[in-house]
């Protein structure tokens, strides 16, 4: 049994972002399964949580492996019979900086196999669990990177970073047509930019802490019912796309 019944996933929560995510969804009293690829590291991670009071549980998953997610998804209905919340992470990236030229084919399948198949193979796998749900949430963590308008500005400062940030792109479009999908039911579907977070993903030359980055996640899957879908957002608002 779970503490008050809700339950949220988040894939890619050993660290970084994702962690922060699973703690500030543990705070406001989900039974989170903070899942990983690494058995090790994820255990570690939500032992730490637990040490904080929170019910946060391991889950073994792998994003590019269809039968991880499907193992992932019968054990999440054979535990708990829905979920509340699923957060698309779990995220990848080339070296970043580098130009659109000099940018290999092998480095785009890569990162697109999980920023963007990956969350594609979780959602609809998990979809029959969320549509058990009063009131179901589905965040995809994507990245202002993403933004082809920001991108085209003429006095844009975003860098140049094709396979990273046209996967997020890719992103943001997938959760437009996942949202039209679900307009009639009772699931939302939104993006967000966590910002320049300090992360693995860049090195740790972000200017933002991870729990500053998964504030905007964590309030996405809070949403009320009268809360908008298939929109990008930051903390402070609405993103252009």
């Amino acid at each position: 049994m779970t503490r008050n019944g809700r339950v949220a996933l988040v894939t890619g929560a050993n660290k970084g972002i994702g962690r922060e995510i699973a703690r500030g969804l543990g705070q406001r009293g989900f039974t989170v399964l903070a899942s990983a690829r690494d058995r090790q590291r994820g255990a570690q991670t939500v032992a730490e949580l637990a040490d904080d009071g929170l019910d946060v549980r391991f889950q073994q998953l792998d994003v590019t492996d269809e039968m991880s997610i499907d193992a992932a998804a019968d054990q999440v209905a054979a535990e708990y019979g829905c979920l509340d919340v699923l957060v698309n992470n779990a995220a990848v990236a080339n070296e970043l900086e580098v130009p659109p030229s000099l940018t290999l084919l092998d480095d785009m399948r890569r990162v697109y196999e999980t920023n963007v198949f990956g969350v594609v193979a979780m959602t609809n796998a998990m979809l029959p669990l969320l549509r058990k749900s009063d009131a179901a949430r589905i965040v995809n963590v994507s990245s202002r990177l993403g933004s082809i308008s920001q991108l085209a500005a003429p006095n844009s400062r975003l860098g140049l970073s094709m396979a990273y940030g046209s996967s997020k792109s890719a992103l943001n479009a997938i959760t437009v047509q996942y949202a039209r999908e679900l307009a009639d039911t009772q699931i939302k579907v939104n993006a967000c930019t966590p910002g320049y977070v300090a992360t693995d993903l860049n090195g740790h030359k972000g200017t933002r802490t991870p729990a500053q980055g998964a504030k905007i996640a964590v309030e996405l899957a809070m949403l009320p019912s009268d809360g908008p879908t298939g929109g990008f957002f930051d903390e402070h608002g609405p993103v252009s796309w």
